[in-house]
């Protein structure tokens, strides 16, 4: 079944690739991918009024948009010395994109090979070709990553390496594309081990075959047609999608789980973006596998000003329906058709909406404001009985100061985050607001809420040092008969909705859970392409409902390597 929906996938994108090469257009470009650290540059210097027009409530965007702010930057900012030697960097990363050059990058079999492996100031490319008609830049990434863990939940110690090719380009003017394949394997480490980092690490939770083979692998890829002026693009593929104005993590799609596979299309003209995506995700329902699970989404974008953004979200979750025209319309209101598609209940499908702003009152700070709204019912909002549970609301306010306490490299984040019982999952399980399990949105369980602080300093422009602080309230708990008959849903987990009419839920009424998480992460860069990390946490969970607390110490080191 799985071949042959791999062959599926195949053949539509060959149609597609097909397709876009018989279009005329003289503008294309790949996507930059979500982690990029180039997207947290760009924030900063759009808070410091460089470049007032990013927006970053939706990412990725193409190597073309990234590269006209990083031109912008350049040519009329005036960032400080650890920003300028940053925007160099980035100046050589994107110096095809921008110059329609490769004087500052390397390839192995190219005629400066001897200086491809040590090289500190040049893109590093296993291959690269360039011509009037066509790019490719191929490269060889590869990772080393040790995993420790001491504390009330058991001592693990598990070792990873994984290899890869990557690949990306254009064609002919008209299309970009991206691909990039990992494949890894456990080196060392016990079956305790691995379960343990399983919960934790969505690539290994997404790959079954690890725990029983000691195998895993991932992969990310896109073909993209872009428009003259970038007034409309097409997107098929698979890659991370982030959207929402959350500065630490997002309501609405975030980087908790793996990628998932769409088709979008972007439309924009001026001050105006609208994005429609219809794509798949991988569902089960009490641990039994889905047919199909699809999930359809909408984001309008409006800047009013270079201080005032607002946009509006919307989204379904379709199971068992592998394809349906009613949610494939890009022009439509995603809520209203799901509420007359006919349905004897208009919650069968899991439909979320919601509305975020973002404000830069001053120089070097912005606001934002979240609502989540989750499967909306009008007739019942303003109840206050069991008819009200039809509804269930997120919040989430936040911050960003760059430059903090005037200290130039040093930038803060503050983001509160609400969200009542039963957001994100839904009475017919199998339609929660996931994939692989794992939350589309933010992080934070149901009937939880969250106080972040994140500090993050450049020491220099290849050495960052960030510091994460969450404080998190939670409750759940899930409570049967003699006959296993389900009594009582808190509503603290994002995959059991069912139930929630049993009680007219509380805000954090359930068993009840404070937690405390310290995380500090330094990355050093000390050779171009050349990544350490070293990751900490500490977790300490008070478990109030049983009088009891638990502890746990997290420790990473990783070693990425892009040749």
């Amino acid at each position: 079944m799985k071949s042959r929906l791999s062959l599926i996938r195949l053949i539509f994108l060959s149609f597609l690739f097909t397709l876009m090469m018989a279009l005329n257009s003289s503008a294309q470009l790949e996507l930059v991918p979500a982690s990029h650290p180039v997207y947290d540059f760009l924030k900063r210097m759009q808070l410091e009024n460089i470049i007032p027009g990013y927006n970053s409530s939706l990412i990725p965007i193409s190597r073309g948009e990234v590269s006209e702010f990083l031109k912008t930057v350049n040519e009329k900012g005036k960032p400080g010395p650890t920003d300028r030697k940053i925007l160099e960097d980035y100046l050589i990363e994107f110096e095809y994109d921008i110059y329609k050059s490769t004087k500052k990058s390397v390839s192995l079999f190219g005629k400066s090979g001897r200086d491809y492996l040590l090289s500190i100031n040049k893109q590093k490319y296993l291959y690269s070709y360039t011509d009037s008609n066509a790019a490719m830049f191929v490269n060889l990434p590869a990772v080393i990553s040790g995993y420790g863990s001491k504390g009330d939940y058991g001592d693990n110690a598990l070792f990873l390496g994984e290899i890869g090719l990557s690949a990306r380009g254009s064609l002919f003017g008209k299309t970009g594309y991206s691909i990039a394949y990992n494949g890894g394997k456990s080196l060392k480490g016990d079956d305790a081990a691995k379960l343990f980092e399983i919960d934790y690490n969505p690539v290994l939770k997404s790959n079954p075959k690890f725990f029983t083979d000691n195998y895993y692998d991932h992969f990310t890829g896109h073909i993209r047609y872009q428009t003259n002026n970038n007034w409309l693009s097409l997107t098929a593929g698979r890659e991370p999608v982030l959207a929402g104005y959350g500065y630490i993590d997002r309501l609405f799609l975030s980087n908790n789980t793996v990628p998932m596979d769409f088709f979008r299309i972007d439309l924009s003209y001026k001050k105006i973006k609208y994005t429609f995506s219809y794509g798949s995700v991988k569902g089960d329902s009490l641990g039994a596998d889905l047919n199909s699970k699809n999930i359809a989404f909408h984001r309008l974008n409006v800047q009013f000003s270079n201080a005032f953004k607002i946009g509006y979200y919307e989204t379904v979750v379709i199971s068992n329906n592998p394809f349906s025209f009613v949610y494939f319309n890009p022009i439509s209101f995603i809520t209203s058709a799901d509420l007359n598609s006919g349905a004897k209940e208009t919650t069968e499908n899991n439909t979320l909406m919601g509305i975020d702003i973002e404000v830069n009152p001053v120089k070097n700070v912005a606001l934002q404001g979240t609502l989540l709204v989750d499967d909306i019912n009008f007739s019942t909002i303003f109840n206050k009985d069991l008819t009200a549970n039809d509804n269930k609301f997120g919040y989430q306010v936040g911050a960003m100061w760059t430059k903090a306490f005037t200290v130039p490299d040093l930038s803060l984040k503050f983001e509160y985050t609400r969200l009542e019982p039963f957001v994100y999952s839904h009475r017919s399980n199998k339609d929660s607001y996931t994939h692989w399990n794992l939350s589309l949105g933010h992080a934070l369980p149901p009937n939880s809420d969250e106080i972040a602080l994140k500090l993050s300093y450049n020491i220099s422009y290849r050495a960052k040092l960030e510091f994460l602080y969450r404080f998190q309230r939670s409750a759940d708990g899930i409570y049967y008969d003699s006959v296993n008959k389900q009594l009582i849903n808190y509503g603290g987990n994002i995959n059991r909705g069912d139930g929630d009419k049993s009680i007219y839920y509380t805000f954090l009424l359930g068993d009840r859970t404070n937690r405390n998480i310290f995380s500090l992460n330094l990355i050093l860069e000390p050779i171009k392409q050349y990544i350490l990390e070293f990751r900490y946490r500490f977790v300490q969970n008070n478990l109030i409902y049983a009088s009891k607390t638990e502890k746990e110490l997290f420790l990473q080191a990783l070693l990425r390597i892009m040749l």
